[in-house]
């Protein structure tokens, strides 16, 4: 309820938090969001803050290091994908001046609303993403299809999910 209340949602624009959900949503692929919220600090601490500077020098002998730490989801192919990510990261960002420059160009710059009812069919990518995902792999990212790319476009607040009964709704239409 924590995060549903105080993150989930809200614009963000800060790109160390920006960074953080992408590492965070790719480790989700296939997994429950609530197994990543309940390992989050443990993320952190494994991946130095979500430091993309640090991150993207992590060789085999961390990647080793990582694959025996059970506080973290043990997937060899997204921890090193986080390298990956976090070196694509690091070239996006010097390339635009910001990661957030580049990553609201695909929502025009402002959140989309889809001012949903308590009846409608979950949305799980949408043109947006599939444009986001396709740029992002492009420039090297990885475990970013456009599914991930949807639900790391909700929980930065580029589209607007809450159900419009939902009182988060109402503080960020």
């Amino acid at each position: 309820m924590d995060y549903h209340d105080q993150e989930w949602g809200t614009p963000l624009h800060d790109d160390d938090k920006l960074f953080e959900f992408i590492v965070l949503d790719s480790f989700q692929a296939g997994l429950s969001w609530k197994t990543i919220l309940n390992k989050r600090e443990n993320f952190r601490k494994a991946f130095a803050g979500f430091d993309a500077k640090k991150i993207a020098k992590f060789d085999a002998a961390k990647v080793e290091k990582l694959m025996l730490d059970a506080g973290i989801i043990r997937n060899r192919l997204k921890i090193e994908g986080t390298v990956k990510n976090a070196k694509a990261f690091l070239a996006t960002q010097k390339e635009f001046g910001t990661f957030d420059k580049y990553i609201w160009q695909f929502t025009g710059g402002k959140t989309i609303n889809h001012k949903l009812g308590n009846h409608y069919q979950p949305i799980v990518s949408s043109p947006e993403s599939d444009a986001m995902s396709k740029d992002l792999k492009k420039r090297g990212f990885t475990f970013v299809g456009t599914t991930i790319c949807y639900a790391f476009m909700q929980a930065a607040g580029m589209v607007n999910d809450h159900m419009t009964s939902c009182h988060r709704y109402k503080q960020l239409a």
